[in-house]
C-alpha cells in the first residue's frame, strides 16, 4: 500500500511513531538524474548550505541515477520515514498531492521567472502545506530545469502532424498523458529508470525532458532530434520526510528550511548560467534542434482547450488554476 492510500488518522499515527530524535548524522538524498544536471546542482547546493548552517552537525550525501529507487517510490519511502530527502520531477509528486499538478498543466508556466514567482511566493507555500497534509513529505526547495523539450530518434518535429508516427515515452502522469492525446497520439507511460534502455532499444522513439536532463542522462547517445516545445517548465522539488523534519529541533528545522531556500536560489542561477551552454554542447554532439511552427500555437491551442478542463477537479478546482494565473498576471479561465 502506498502512502497516499492511508487515511488521515493513519498518517498522523505513522508520523507520530516514526518521529524519532535525530542526532548528528549524514542524511541520504535520493536524486533521480545523473551527474551534471539541475537535480545534482540543487543537491550539492543544499548539502553545502546545510553543513554551513549547522556548523557541520548535519551533512548529506547524494545518491544519483535513481540508486535509491524510482522517483515516485522515493516519495513513499520519505513519507514512511525510510528515506530522508529526495529530489524529483514535480510530475512524480503530483499523484500524492494533486494540487501541485497545477504547475504541470500545459502552458501554465511560461518562463523561469514564472516558476520562481510561483514556487517562492504565497502559492508555493500553499503547495508545501498541502503536500505535508496529503503525502507526509515537505517541500523545502525547488530546482528549475527549464522547458521539457521533445527528443526523438526518427525525424524533425515542428508540427502536430509530425508527431503522429512517433512512440513517445512519458512519466506515469495523467496530465502529461492527456497532453499528448490532445495532440493526437497515445504516449507510452514508463518509469524513469527504464527510459534510457527503451530509447536505446527503440522500444520508444522519443521522450521529453529539459536540456539539462538530456545532457545529464546522455540522451544524445540515443536521440538525434530536438524540438523546443514549451508545454511544461520542469520544476523539481526537494522534499524531506515530514517525520524526520518533525523530529528536529526548531533551530534545526529552520536551518534545513534556510538551506533549502539557498539551494533554490542557486538553482535559478545555475539554469541561467548553464542551459545555453548545454544546448550548444548537445548541438555540437550532433543533435538537430528545431522550433515548432507558427510559434507553437497549434500545440498550445489543442492542449489548453482539451487538457485544462479535464483536471480542474483533480487539482482542487478551477480556482486553484486561476490563483496561479492571477499571480502570473495572466487571464483567468471562466
Amino acid at each position: 500500500m502506498t502512502f497516499k492510500a492511508l487515511s488521515g488518522a493513519m498518517v498522523a499515527a505513522l508520523l507520530a511513531t516514526t518521529a524519532l530524535p535525530v542526532s548528528a548524522k549524514e542524511f541520504r538524498v535520493a536524486v533521480g538524474d545523473g551527474a551534471g544536471g539541475t537535480q545534482e546542482a540543487l543537491g550539492l547546493a543544499f548539502v553545502e548550505a546545510l553543513e554551513a548552517k549547522t556548523g557541520g552537525a548535519h551533512s548529506a550525501k547524494l545518491f544519483l541515477n535513481g540508486q535509491l529507487g524510482d522517483e515516485q517510490d522515493t516519495v513513499t519511502a520519505a513519507a514512511t520515514g525510510t528515506l530522508d530527502f529526495s529530489i524529483l520531477a514535480i510530475n512524480n509528486i503530483t499523484p500524492f498531492s494533486p494540487s501541485v499538478g497545477t504547475l504541470t498543466l500545459p502552458y501554465v508556466i511560461l518562463s523561469l521567472e514564472d516558476a520562481e514567482n510561483i514556487t517562492q511566493g504565497e502559492i508555493g507555500q500553499q503547495m508545501v502545506d498541502k503536500t505535508v497534509e496529503d503525502a507526509g513529505v515537505r517541500i523545502i526547495g525547488w530546482a528549475y530545469s527549464g522547458f521539457r523539450v521533445l527528443t526523438n530518434s526518427k525525424h524533425p518535429v515542428t508540427t502536430v502532424a509530425d508527431l503522429q508516427d512517433l512512440v513517445v515515452r512519458v512519466p506515469k502522469n495523467e496530465i502529461m498523458i492527456e497532453t499528448y492525446k490532445s495532440w493526437g497520439i497515445d504516449p507510452t507511460p514508463m518509469a524513469w529508470g527504464e527510459t534510457f534502455a527503451a530509447l536505446q532499444q527503440k522500444v520508444v522513439d522519443g521522450q521529453d525532458n529539459p536540456y539539462m536532463t538530456v545532457y545529464a542522462m546522455k540522451f544524445d547517445e540515443v536521440q538525434k532530434y530536438v524540438t523546443n516545445i514549451r508545454y511544461i517548465f520542469s520544476i523539481e522539488p526537494l522534499i524531506v520526510s515530514e517525520s524526520l523534519f518533525q523530529s528536529l529541533s526548531a533551530e534545526e528545522q529552520q536551518q534545513v528550511l534556510d538551506a533549502g531556500h539557498e539551494a533554490t536560489l542557486a538553482s535559478g542561477a545555475f539554469l541561467r548560467a548553464e542551459e545555453a551552454k548545454i544546448k550548444a554542447e548537445l548541438a555540437a554532439r550532433g543533435m538537430e534542434i528545431s522550433d515548432p511552427a507558427d510559434g507553437e500555437q497549434e500545440f498550445i491551442d489543442l492542449a489548453t482547450a482539451k487538457v485544462w478542463p479535464k483536471f480542474y477537479d483533480t487539482i482542487g478546482g478551477k480556482e486553484v488554476l486561476n490563483g496561479v494565473l492571477t499571480a502570473l498576471d495572466r487571464p483567468t479561465v471562466e
